[in-house]
């Protein structure tokens, strides 16, 4: 069972995310759009700091991450993610394909859950990964297909997806009972 911390950490960086996900959905302004992705962004920040507000009153020794090899191994994931993304990136770029950034990022966002989850003990992260790999791949085909921005989909997709995941967390730190200390 994942902790009252554990829960509202997660609350707080999805709900982040999806905040930012949101504002890069609104890179190519659809028309009619953008005021739906700013009230995404607002509900995903209500959502974050709610999220921290209960995470962060928690013990801090609850926590997953408080075992040093778990942290160890949760800052390897996350910084091979933040490389294969910048590098990806950077190609993309430097092949006059840059409208393809969101599809790349996307992608190893939904890649890097499916890492996380062993990890973080959070099981919910392999669902995530799995709606936001399939976002990536939505995007790329849009993409090609349409003229609608692959940043459109992804930003909508991804921010709706971790908004909902963040929401589900938020959900369940509210109705948990509090963390104990452990000595």
């Amino acid at each position: 069972m994942r902790t009252r911390r554990d829960l509202g950490v997660t609350a707080l960086v999805e709900g982040f995310f999806a905040a930012a996900w949101f504002g890069w959905g609104q890179q190519a302004q659809v028309a009619g759009l953008e005021v739906w992705l700013d009230i995404g962004s607002v509900v995903a920040l209500l959502v974050a700091v709610g999220g921290a507000v209960i995470g962060l009153r928690s013990p801090a020794s609850t926590a997953v991450l408080h075992d040093r090899s778990a942290g160890r191994r949760y800052g390897i994931t996350v910084g091979i993610e933040f490389g294969v993304a910048g590098v990806g990136a950077w190609v993309l770029g430097a092949a006059g394909q840059a409208e393809f950034i969101p599809v790349w990022v996307c992608a190893i966002v939904g890649l890097h859950f499916f890492a996380l989850a062993p990890i973080l003990r959070d099981r919910t992260l392999v669902p995530l990964g799995v709606l936001t790999c399939a976002v990536a791949v939505a995007a790329l085909v849009v993409g090609l297909a349409t003229g609608l921005d692959a940043s459109t989909v992804t930003g909508v997709g991804t921010g709706c997806c971790l908004l909902a995941f963040g929401g589900y967390a938020l959900a369940r730190a509210v109705s948990s009972r509090p963390d104990r200390a452990t000595p």
